[in-house]
């Protein structure tokens, strides 16, 4: 088998490629990977370097070169339910009684979220 795969390419062995050629493989190798990962072969690179999100196709969009760091998300209010309307309040400790939130969510982020909002490329 292995021969068989060597003596596909005994043919190439003189030829040398000529400008076009050279040419469409980058053609296709920009087009395939902004299709892909969006961004080129050396946006791919210079991203890899810096450990930032950079890519053309961003400028494209209006944006800017690199993704700007994303700022760590605000802490919501505490907001509870009073008769007839909703109450919120920056700080929880200042609620008398410390009612029920009227959203039980998350007030931070957990440790995979904030791994995942501060990584960097790739």
């Amino acid at each position: 088998m292995k021969t068989i795969f060597l003596a596909l390419f005994l043919p190439l062995a003189g030829c040398g490629m000529s400008d076009n050629l050279i040419a469409a493989v980058a053609v296709g190798a920009n087009v395939g990977s902004v299709a892909t990962i969006q961004r080129t072969p050396a946006d791919a690179v210079y991203s890899w370097w810096t450990g930032r999100d950079c890519s053309i196709v961003r400028l494209d969009q209006g944006k800017r070169y690199c993704r700007a760091e994303e700022p760590k998300p605000e802490t919501p209010a505490y907001c509870t339910r009073s008769l007839g309307a909703v109450n919120c309040w920056q700080d929880p400790a200042t609620v008398p009684g410390h009612p029920r939130g009227v959203a039980d969510g998350p007030t931070v982020l957990t440790v995979g979220q904030e791994a995942d909002r501060v990584r960097s490329w790739p």
